[in-house]
């Protein structure tokens, strides 16, 4: 097993708070139609993925087993292909605007990754509606959303000594504008070789390679799926190819809460940046929900 395999397997990522919410999203989700055995073997069968599950299982991992549990018992299979397809055309028909925005920004890589930060808000896994004309608002403000300034240049510095870095998407639509910031971060810093990690297979509406090439984030940077279909990057189910990028990497930039809930305390030199869209979060970092959170894989040591 690699080291940064047996790494993150030695942190405990499972907590009450986060089973009670997956319990409280997962338990009913069968068939109204479904008789009483059925429903009775998936819920013990649910109980049994948390109760089974190592202490140092990603709560992203458990859900993905739970979705092919209902595929199981009841051919049941969630498809966001269409909803993928509409918000990465809707972003793209943006693209231009953006791309100027950003070129005539004070701070052009500051506001690339701002427009990137909110892009993370098109999560069907964890908000309840995703609204295009709030998505368009935030957007259009984009420059008030602030993070934190001291690791913000801490990652300029980083991003100047650096030779390879390694980019762990997150959501459809939201990767048209990871595309943008890639391509501003190539830009400033033409110097660094840029790796982009998709999912390996469909896990809610999370980018995979169809994605990619759909937005051409292929031709902007070498993209490439990382063999495992959870929400997140959870290196135990990772190709080799990936494994391989990771180590090699200088530096790592990680969007979303979920990459954040896989990766953390893997002790490599990742940023993380995200949206905080679960009370949980929102209590570890004591900030309202929808925040955006930056901050360096080194910070994430205080955090459950």
């Amino acid at each position: 097993m690699r080291e940064i395999v047996e790494t993150m397997l030695k942190r405990e990522r499972l907590n009450p708070t986060c089973i009670m919410c997956a319990l409280n999203k997962y338990i009913l989700r069968y068939p109204e139609d479904a008789d009483k055995t059925d429903q009775v073997e998936y819920m013990q069968k649910v109980f049994s993925l948390f109760a089974d599950a190592p202490k140092s299982t990603a709560i992203p991992v458990v859900v993905r087993d739970i979705e092919n549990l209902r595929y199981e018992l009841f051919g049941l299979k969630d498809d966001y292909s269409q909803i993928k397809w509409h918000f990465n055309e809707m972003l793209m028909k943006q693209l231009p605007r953006f791309r100027k925005m950003v070129e005539e920004a004070e701070e052009p890589l500051k506001l690339a990754m701002q427009l990137s930060l909110i892009g993370n808000y098109i999560d069907f896994a964890a908000v309840d509606h995703v609204d295009e004309n709030y998505l368009n608002t935030m957007l259009e403000e984009a420059r008030s959303k602030e993070f934190d300034a001291m690791t913000f240049d801490c990652f300029k510095k980083d991003l100047a000594h650096s030779k390879s870095m390694v980019f762990f998407t997150d959501n459809c639509g939201e990767v048209v504008l990871d595309r943008l910031l890639i391509e501003q971060i190539r830009k400033e810093y033409p110097h660094i070789s840029v790796n982009v990690l998709v999912k390996g297979g469909e896990a809610v509406n999370d980018a995979t390679m169809e994605d990619a090439i759909q937005i051409g984030l292929d031709q902007v940077a070498y993209v490439t799926g990382n063999g495992s279909n959870v929400s997140g990057t959870w290196f135990p189910e990772m190709t080799e190819e990936s494994l391989d990028l990771v180590e090699q990497a200088d530096i790592m930039f990680s969007k979303g809460q979920a990459n954040f809930e896989t990766l953390r305390h893997c002790g490599k030199n990742i940023y993380y940046l995200f949206l905080c869209k679960c009370d949980f979060f929102a209590g570890q970092f004591r900030v309202e929900p929808l925040t955006g959170i930056f901050m360096h894989e080194d910070d994430s040591k205080n955090q459950l």
